[in-house]
């Protein structure tokens, strides 16, 4: 053994063993993984990913995703060792209150972490989303001789990810839109948590790859350094098809009674195994944490490597710049998240028709007047474009360029290739939401995903994990309610809104007509974290926008839309579409000489935000007679109404009719509501 495989063989422990303390003395996490991976993490690290530790943030940077993210240890360790500021006792307070180290990566917490993961096959999703992301941007700022958008988004990924519908349905898209500059390293330990992959998962992965269009490779043994840099090498000149590298590895690789055992899997070793496998690889059984200098040297070269490389794009940009400078200052002002001037100076204002417009339809204006000013707003739907309304015309779809548009039908018109801004995601809600985070994650977008909001159940990891990171993501749910008619419960979402108004960070609007649907919009563009939109497929009244103060009340959550002018003695609330309603209902109330407020409300966490006074302005907590009105789950309401008020709502499923029919024979009528609310005041 020469000096230089010696020191590869030291480090490659350095990371092994680090992990494993790092569980040691959490007494918890995941050790099995990074022991197998070490060696190939560390090839990746050292030779080839084109990163800087002293600036996370450097625009053309590899991106590396830890699809695995129970393996997390091993994340910690490479950023400590190639000089993240993420220190040694960092790693020895993994898994404790307020560390930099949690249990599963998190962006945003943890310097060069890139996304959040842990639940797996998301990281794969949100990695091929970052491919997208590169394509787009090198497609549309790249010149000759200015490659100022040229990088990779490199994977580590285990067998859950691959057994995870999410991995399948994004790597199915990868594979489709030629995306070659992902490079996916795959684990394939074939142990799970629960026992062998051979219970649950004998098929032929690379077959499977294949036949979704990717370069697939088979290393037979992955302590092989020589075989690894060679892989990897040549995934890097694959130009047409993203890269699986099929790593064979060893779960638990050095403990000699646990590895290649689903016991080194997701509890710590033991500190006899641990002591044990330190032994068996020849490496001191004290101090724990322990890092050889030379082994640190060589690992921190990473610094100096990582400012060299921003330094030659630093230059290139400089140069790039005064060639062409509108094109620069476009770049940096998307990746800096500015929105263009005058943004939304062409935003719809709608009138009131006799007709009514669908708040659907109406969001497919406001989704054009935003495709003409912002050209960061990329985004598409699961194969419901003519439903959603969601496409941005004239703009092109982001396909490979080698693709033939003679063979398609239904595209949407203007550039064919990777400058397209209408991703067809298929029916593949899983992965959409995973890539529209991804997308996000890698900045220079404002992306959007659409489908009905009866689906977005098959979204909801992805949505949850959007929140979790606070990032700038727009899920467009459309199909709202029970007034969706004919399609039957399977289609007419009840506890949908409900549940998405559950997750913590998730700003939901359910507008009540077009002018709010136009605010909600304007609201979700400048907003910097998630945000869900919820629209109807049927017609709605238009509110007068001169007589409403729309404008100003959508973005504070709820509003007062009708009002007898003094303090009243009942107030209906409502979203969407039972406003209307609710109005109607105000209207003959008056009738009856009631004194009745209608409030409407698009946003719960909006309207949570507001202050106290102006919360109370609008919902007197003196008015105690309160009435509710939302075609879906009731669970919620009780917060606003209190236990004197009451909810119109439904908490079954709905049927197969007319959406009118469905929603008379489920009580969301004027007369019911009037009903309910003479009852609350026992007249």
């Amino acid at each position: 053994m020469n000096k230089e495989e010696y020191l590869d063989r030291q480090a490659i422990n350095t990371i092994r063993f680090l992990c494993v303390d790092m569980v040691e003395k959490a007494k918890s996490g995941h050790p099995g993984m990074p022991m197998g991976m070490a060696a190939a993490a560390y090839v990746l690290w050292t030779k080839y990913l084109r990163h800087n530790p002293r600036n996370p943030n450097w625009p053309d940077r590899d991106r590396f995703i830890l699809s695995a993210g129970h393996g997390s240890t091993l994340l910690y360790a490479l950023l400590h060792l190639t000089g993240y500021e993420l220190s040694l006792e960092d790693l020895k307070r993994f898994r404790q209150w307020g560390s930099l180290t949690p249990g599963h990566p998190e962006y945003g917490h943890t310097p060069g972490v890139e996304a959040t993961t842990g639940p797996l096959g998301q990281g794969l999703g949100m990695a091929v989303g970052m491919a997208i992301a590169e394509a787009h941007l090198a497609a549309r700022f790249n010149t000759p001789g200015y490659d100022i958008v040229n990088h990779h988004t490199f994977v580590i990924a285990g067998d859950g990810d691959l057994m995870e519908g999410v991995g399948s349905e994004a790597a199915s898209l990868a594979g489709h839109l030629h995306l070659g500059k992902l490079i996916v390293l795959f684990d394939s330990n074939r142990v799970s948590l629960a026992g062998t992959t051979s219970l649950c998962f004998t098929e032929d992965v690379g077959r499977r790859f294949e036949a979704y269009g990717w370069n697939v490779q088979h290393l037979g043994d992955g302590n092989d350094l020589k075989t690894l840099e060679g892989a990897i090498r040549r995934s890097l000149t694959e130009k047409e098809r993203p890269s699986l590298i099929i790593v064979r590895t060893v779960i638990g690789y050095g403990a000699p009674h646990k590895q290649g055992t689903f016991e080194a899997h997701g509890s710590p070793l033991g500190r006899d195994e641990a002591l044990a496998a330190k032994k068996n690889m020849g490496w001191p059984v004290e101090p724990d944490f322990l890092i050889p200098e030379d082994v640190l040297r060589n690992f921190r070269k990473a610094v100096e490597r990582g400012k060299t490389w921003e330094a030659q794009w630093q230059e290139t940009f400089a140069a790039y710049r005064r060639e062409y400078p509108e094109r620069a200052a476009e770049y940096l002002r998307m990746l800096n998240r500015e929105l263009p001037a005058d943004w939304d100076r062409s935003f719809p204002v709608f009138q009131p028709t006799e007709k009514g417009i669908a708040t659907r339809k109406a969001s497919e204006s406001a989704m054009q007047a935003l495709a003409a000013a912002v050209p960061e707003f990329v985004g598409g739907s699961a194969d419901l474009n003519p439903s959603t309304l969601t496409w941005l015309k004239g703009m092109g779809d982001f396909e490979c360029p080698k693709t033939n548009p003679a063979d398609t039908q239904g595209a949407v018109g203007g550039v064919w290739g990777y400058e397209g801004r209408n991703i067809h995601y298929g029916v593949r809600e899983h992965a959409m939401g995973a890539i529209t985070n991804g997308l996000a994650l890698h900045g220079g977008f404002i992306p959007y995903g659409s489908t009905f909001l009866v689906f977005s159940d098959y979204m909801r990891p992805a949505i949850r994990l959007a929140a979790l990171m606070n990032i700038h993501c727009i899920f467009v749910f459309t199909h709202d309610s029970i007034a969706v008619g004919e399609d039957g419960p399977t289609h007419q979402p009840v506890e949908h809104l409900m549940s998405l108004r559950a997750i913590p960070n998730l700003t939901v609007l359910r507008p009540a007509d077009a002018n709010e649907t136009a605010a909600a919009w304007r609201f979700a563009l400048q907003n910097r974290g998630p945000v869900a939109l919820i629209l109807t497929r049927q017609n709605l009244p238009v509110l007068d926008a001169d007589r409403h103060p729309v404008i100003e009340g959508v973005p504070k959550g709820a509003y007062i839309i009708a009002d007898v002018g003094d303090l009243p003695e009942v107030i209906l609330m409502a979203t969407g579409s039972e406003v209307h309603l609710a109005l109607s209902a105000f209207t003959e109330l008056a009738k009856r000489g009631l004194k009745t407020r209608v409030v409407s409300m698009p946003s719960w966490e909006l309207f949570q935000r507001q202050p106290r006074s102006y919360r109370d302005q609008v919902i007197p907590p003196d008015v105690r007679a309160r009435l509710a009105v939302e075609a879906g789950s009731t669970l919620g309401w009780w917060k606003w109404v209190g236990d004197r008020g009451d909810v119109v709502g439904l908490d079954g499923f709905g049927a197969s009719a007319p959406g009118g029919v469905v929603m008379e024979k489920y009580g969301f009528t004027v007369e019911n509501i009037v009903r309910r609310t003479l009852a609350l005041l026992d007249r």
